[in-house]
């Protein structure tokens, strides 16, 4: 079994995560650590018995893989070297802020062969599994309606002198940091909405991006759904998404389904409801950022790995990361322009 040699840019809260994963997992090392601010990756890099690197271009040396873990807006740099350099990137969410910005991400592994891939660990939740089958197999009969909420909330000393809700690193606020992991969910479970009509505000805090969104969608089988993010919601509430149809409804509560209902009851739906039905999470992030499990980052470190060993293409590749801040550059467009928003043109 190859192992492959990992290296972690960025050495912030996150990079704590994506050293867990790394480290849990068979097929993987971790070489080393680079952050612009040294002492940081030194910290680390400590931590986990690896070497601090003074260059990014030294670590790229090293590896064959490395995660992003900086800033949103600081992506497209490391992952364009890492190209250069014949190494695999897996990014952390958003891929970035702008879309001409990830379209030059994207072009520059596709012509380098190598791998760009994104982080959306919600994806590779064991609940997903039924869900999906359940939509592939027409369970809901015609589907109506599908939206996300994510009520959480996040103090003061979340934004005081930080990256966080500027629109230069953070490209925006709670739509784009803290929601974008449900705004994946939908478009991975619903496809992409041909149109959105949105209005943003900044209620809670003093920053210069919104903590409060709502949009609402339409999806090309002309069902409708819904968008809220907030980071101004205290003191914060699990995620929910829900969807209903003309013959069947579940609503997924943080992981697990409060609500799991069909026409057609079969006996895998008692089995589905006893198994997810009770919330274990205790509290994910709904106001705390670093109050979540780096499991699932782990299976998704996996799935990456696995497309590399296979040749396969990766679930959440660089095409496919790229959807959320599409669907969430919309949802800006729309709230700023005060009109619908058509996607895919």
């Amino acid at each position: 079994m190859k192992k492959w040699k990992f290296g972690i840019v960025g050495a912030g809260l996150i990079a704590d995560f994506h050293a867990r994963a790394i480290q849990d997992l068979p097929n993987a090392s971790l070489v080393g650590v680079y952050d612009m601010k040294l002492d940081r990756a030194r910290q680390l890099a400590a931590k986990y018995s690896v070497k601090s690197y003074e260059t990014m271009e030294g670590l790229l040396k090293d590896v064959e893989v490395i995660t992003i873990a900086t800033p949103s807006g600081m992506h497209l740099e490391p992952a364009v070297a890492a190209a250069e350099a014949r190494v695999h990137v897996l990014c952390e969410k958003p891929l970035e802020i702008a879309l001409d910005r990830i379209d030059t991400m994207i072009a520059a592994h596709q012509k380098s062969g190598t791998l760009l891939g994104g982080i959306f660990q919600n994806r590779f939740n064991t609940a997903m599994r039924p869900l999906r089958e359940a939509i592939s197999q027409g369970r809901f009969g015609a589907v109506t309606f599908a939206g996300v909420f994510v009520p959480w909330w996040r103090n003061d000393d979340y934004y005081q002198d930080s990256w966080h809700g500027t629109w230069e690193l953070d490209g925006g606020g709670a739509l784009i940091n803290q929601s974008i992991h449900m705004v994946d969910m939908l478009i991975d479970l619903m496809g992409l909405p041909e149109s959105v009509q949105a209005y943003t505000a900044t209620l809670g805090h003093k920053i210069e991006a919104e903590d409060t969104a709502v949009a609402i969608l339409r999806f090309p089988n002309e069902a409708l759904g819904m968008i809220y993010g907030t980071t101004a919601s205290w003191p914060g509430q699990f995620k929910r998404f829900e969807i209903t149809g003309t013959r069947g409804t579940v609503v997924y509560l943080e992981d697990s389904f409060v609500v799991w209902q069909f026409a057609d009851e079969r006996e895998e739906d008692e089995e589905i409801r006893k198994r997810f039905g009770k919330i274990e999470s205790k509290g994910g992030g709904v106001s705390d950022p670093a109050a979540i499990s780096y499991q699932n980052h782990m299976k998704n470190f996996a799935a990456f790995l696995q497309a590399l060993d296979s040749g396969c293409e990766f679930e959440i590749s660089g095409v496919e990361a790229r959807k959320s801040v599409e669907l969430i550059q919309a949802i800006y467009a729309s709230a700023k322009k005060g009109k619908i928003i058509q996607l895919g043109r």
